[in-house]
């Protein structure tokens, strides 16, 4: 998973006075029309739409506290830049400054979170203190004061969702990065609510980073345990992939029925408090019986702390709607400025894979895989991958003397992407601007804003090395990585760093990830392999879409019942959950009421990221698709060079075609075909 927290906060939140300042309508009509005409006189009649959008946007967010309206028609007419050549001068000193901005307050970000994200000894409360600090929150107060937010927003135009995608194909790449620019002061938001969202948002971090199971002690009805006695996994993560290392063996079937069982007792708080992240009880997942030393012991349930972390990110991000006009919910930021594609067509595109008679088809090849009567859990089904196979300890003992430190992984970076059909002086390049940590957390990519520093990958080391889950991970987050670094290293405008949103990335991580057996020297033989892989991106894409979808009605549900208590919060997302699955995989899998779908961490401290996952699948059939025998560094280097213009021109630009899931649909019907017969 990308490490996105303080780069959305520093995006979202950039514009911050304190609350008594905030007013509207300051500056009259009167005032803003003397000082286009001003304007207009002074400078040539083409720079017309910039004079007008640029006062507009200007005298909206400024307060009387900035100046007196003579003040403020004084500042535009005498900081407008009236000519080509005056404003590109003016961009590249800006570029400069938001690189030097950005790419220290990332790092100080990084380095504040330091004991929190790496596995380097207990946490102290000072860690948790400073985790939450955002050293930025009062940066672009100072800003506003001394005017250099205001030469931004009476310079550089701000574009709507729909503008953009009127002009995609039309604009430049300099008129991009202008647009780009143009976004970096949406709002005025104060500092302390900055502060507060951050907090909020590494507290739940902490909360999702610390939940580990201690699967050793775990038992069934017989008091069989089924896994080694030091595995400790985080949820869900760790869960979710132990669950899905059984596929391949009905003898496996009552570990991944355990795991099951735990994650229902999780969403639904039923948890016994004593055995999270504690090794020093055993406990029975099915009766929720739990013993000490041969002892039953009385307990507590989690008292809705997973429900209570959820309510308090939604809290937080919805002190900012005041200050989005037309922007006013987390929701709206969340597709229409980060992801610049409409909810309503994500949600259409996302009903469309999830309704379609293809998705029944494969639910029900996958069945006549397994030979038995199917499980919620099956929607993680892994037998369309190269690696059911092979056997996962022997995977563990490849990865683990190859990778006995995180160290190891870093020096071979270099080798990996070369593999990836990166030239040796490129691979070079990119690992020498990489970096790898262990993690405490189940492993993130923390990408760099500024050139003259590294970016993190991060991955549990497992003890004697990398175990092949820790490896997988490290093999995602390296796509991340790459991806940071060519979108930063080789792009020709740092207002266009980045790519169009972290479906993108998430979608690239997913290329790499594909790839990580390759990676290892392990060939896939299998003449099926390549239709096999189609499949596989479809349960991927089937699975995650119904998360999300998740994710999104109860966002909605928070918005319509803001005051709801952590108890009612549960409710609703057990409810929301059983519909989703009702109406979308019920039929499939032949049995209702599933409540499985809302075991992803996510949910409670990323607000809203899921998505990005599902759009990432479709993004990642498309790309695979165009490269098919193309070597995939190369075309990376092309595709990443788009930077950040909106979605669909990025895919547009670099496979020839909008997002969408019917060429997944398509290819899905296709491997059918040649299957069944």
């Amino acid at each position: 998973m990308k490490k996105i927290l303080f780069a959305l906060i520093f995006a979202f939140c950039f514009i911050k006075i304190s609350n008594s300042e905030i007013q509207t309508g300051f500056i009259d009509p009167a005032t803003i029309a003397k000082t286009k005409q001003a304007l207009l006189a002074k400078y040539n009649e083409m720079y017309a739409f910039r004079i007008d959008r640029g006062v507009e946007q200007t005298a909206n967010l400024w307060v009387e506290s900035d100046g007196t309206k003579d003040e403020f028609v004084s500042f535009c007419t005498e900081n407008f830049a009236g000519d080509d050549s005056t404003l590109f001068a003016l961009f590249k000193r800006i570029e400069y400054y938001n690189e030097t901005l950005n790419g220290f307050f990332t790092e100080m970000g990084l380095g504040l979170k330091w004991y929190l994200d790496i596995e380097i000894g207990t946490i102290h409360p000072l860690d948790l203190i400073m985790g939450g600090f955002d050293p930025s929150a009062h940066l672009t107060e100072d800003l506003f004061r001394n005017k250099v937010a205001f030469i931004l927003t009476l310079n550089f135009p701000r574009f709507s969702l729909e503008e953009k995608i009127q002009n995609a194909g039309q604009w430049n790449r300099l008129q991009w990065a202008y647009a780009r620019l143009g976004n970096r002061f949406v709002s005025r938001v104060p500092a302390e609510i900055n502060q507060k969202i951050a907090e909020t948002f590494t507290d739940a971090d902490h909360y999702i980073s610390e939940y580990n199971i201690f699967m050793g002690n775990l038992i069934d009805e017989k008091s069989r345990t089924f896994f080694p006695k030091d595995m400790k996994l985080i949820t869900h993560w760790g869960l979710r992939d132990e669950l899905k290392a059984h596929f391949g063996n009905i003898s496996e079937l009552p570990k991944q029925k355990m795991i099951y069982e735990v994650m229902k007792k999780i969403i639904t708080q039923e948890i016994p408090n004593v055995v999270i992240n504690s090794d020093k009880f055993i406990w029975n997942p099915y009766t929720n019986n739990v013993s000490k030393d041969g002892e039953d012991i009385t307990y507590k349930t989690e008292p809705d702390i997973r429900y209570q972390k959820w309510l308090s990110v939604f809290k937080a991000l919805k002190m900012l709607d005041p200050y989005y006009p037309g922007l006013n919910s987390h929701i709206l930021r969340s597709f229409e400025l980060e992801r610049e594609v409409p909810e309503k067509e994500v949600e259409k595109m996302f009903d469309e894979l999830l309704s379609s008679s293809q998705a029944k088809k494969v639910v029900a090849l996958i069945k006549k895989r397994l030979g038995r009567e199917l499980e919620p859990f099956d929607i993680w089904y892994t037998g369309f991958k190269s690696r059911l196979n092979i056997n996962e300890d022997e995977l563990d003992k490849i990865t683990k003397e190859k990778y006995p430190t995180a160290e190891a992984f870093e020096k071979d970076i270099t080798n990996i992407l070369q593999k990836l059909g990166f030239s040796q002086t490129d691979a070079e390049y990119i690992a020498d601007k990489i970096t790898v940590d262990p993690a405490r957390g189940s492993g993130h990519a923390f990408g760099t804003a500024m050139h003259r520093f590294k970016s993190h990958l991060r991955t549990r080391i497992a003890n004697g090395g990398m175990n092949y889950k820790g490896y997988n991970i490290a093999v995602h987050e390296l796509g991340h990585n790459v991806e940071q670094t060519l979108t930063l290293y080789k792009i020709d405008y740092y207002s266009l760093y980045g790519v169009p949103n972290t479906s993108f990335t998430e979608a690239f991580a997913f290329l790499f990830q594909s790839r990580d057996l390759s990676l290892l020297g392990i060939k896939n033989d299998n003449p099926q392999a390549k239709d096999f892989a189609v499949l596989d991106n479809f349960l991927s894409a089937y699975e995650i879409m119904g998360v999300s979808l998740v994710d999104m009605k109860v966002w909605n549900w928070l918005y319509k019942n803001p005051e709801a208590t952590p108890a009612e919060l549960k409710t609703a997302v057990i409810q929301i959950t059983k519909e989703i699955w009702n109406k979308y995989y019920a039929d499939a899998f032949g049995k209702k009421d599933e409540i499985i779908l809302a075991i992803y961490s996510h949910m409670i401290d990323n607000g809203l990221y899921l998505p990005n996952y599902a759009i990432g699948h479709l993004i990642e059939f498309q790309v695979e698709e165009y490269l098919k025998d193309k070597p995939l560094g190369p075309e990376m280097m092309r595709m990443c060079a788009s930077g950040n213009i909106i979605p669909q021109q990025w895919m547009k630009n670099a496979v020839g075609s909008e997002i969408s899931p019917k060429p997944l649909l398509k290819a899905v019907d296709e491997v059918l075909q040649r299957i069944n017969n």
